[in-house]
């Protein structure tokens, strides 16, 4: 019997690393993050069930390493973002960005 591909492996991959470009903007790649993490646990679980019948299995490890870094990481971003407001409040951010948009030029 050929072996197959696990499904979706790619797409984890793809994006568990759009959600690490996305941590610093308030932490919402969270959002594929959790997405690719799924992907990939249900990937996984079909692939222990037949582990003859598929044959990359290390494609969907790292995707699930990947995705959970993430996960991780925007989830820590995304608490720190609302600390920050709720501590310094949004019209002080955006008056710090104003300030630092001047200063480069934008």
């Amino acid at each position: 019997m050929e072996q197959q591909k696990l499904p979706n492996g790619v797409l984890a991959i793809i994006l568990s690393i759009v959600s690490l470009l996305c941590c610093c903007i308030g932490g919402i790649g969270f959002i594929p993050a959790g997405i690719a993490y799924f992907l990939a646990n249900k990937s996984e679980k079909m692939g222990l069930e037949n582990p003859d019948q598929y044959d990359n299995h290390s494609q969907i490890k790292t995707a699930k390493i990947l995705a959970l870094v993430a996960l991780i990481i925007n989830i820590l971003y995304l608490i720190w973002t609302v600390y920050r407001i709720a501590t310094v409040g949004w019209d002080e951010i955006m008056e710090q960005s104003r300030q630092m948009q001047e200063q480069l030029g934008m």
